[in-house]
């Protein structure tokens, strides 16, 4: 099979910020006693399943290189609302997070890494560990820096002001639909 049927025989993909669309940005949030989730957020992501997308969380954690808290605590704390979401019937496929900052106080995190956003590596490491078909993929996100990510990943982002993801969501999928629905 050629690289152009796999990508064809894939299923498209919804990449979610993690801070300001999956749950509140409350500033470095590292532990799960500081998540307050976003209203709809499993709703939306059993939405987001039911629809057959595959769904990723893409976040810079900056928090990371600035000491706040390290790696582990940032794939404990995934792995745990990754359970949370799931316990709701809301399934997360993966994530990619960036702990890197250049300003930061942390050795080895002192970078402007290729995955940090507004570039788009994160995503494209998605797509290219998943069978992501690109058509019909999308990012959300809650910054001019996630557009941005998806912009340069190929797929459009659409900016997420807050309040009840799974309405943002419908609409999103309803847009993404009439997008790519061919037109007798």
């Amino acid at each position: 099979m050629s690289g152009a049927e796999i990508a064809q025989a894939g299923k498209p993909a919804a990449f979610l910020d993690r801070d300001g669309v999956i749950n509140h940005d409350d500033s470095y949030m590292g532990t799960r006693d500081r998540i307050r989730w976003m209203p709809g957020v499993a709703r939306a992501i059993q939405r987001l399943n039911e629809a057959g997308y595959f769904v990723f969380i893409f976040t810079n954690q900056s928090g990371v290189a600035r000491g706040f808290f390290s790696e582990d605590d940032v794939r404990n704390l995934h792995l745990w609302m990754q359970s949370h979401l799931a316990s709701q019937g809301a399934r997360i496929d993966d994530f990619r997070y960036c702990p890197h900052y250049p300003d930061g106080s942390v050795a080895g995190y002192l970078e402007d890494h290729p995955w940090r956003k507004p570039k788009p590596g994160m995503i494209l490491d998605l797509m290219q560990h998943w069978p992501v078909r690109q058509h019909g993929s999308f990012a959300i996100g809650d910054r001019k820096s996630d557009i941005e990510a998806a912009a340069g990943a190929g797929i459009p982002g659409f900016l997420f002001s807050g309040g009840d993801l799974d309405a943002f969501v419908a609409r999103v999928l309803a847009e993404i639909s009439s997008a790519i629905t061919p037109r007798a």
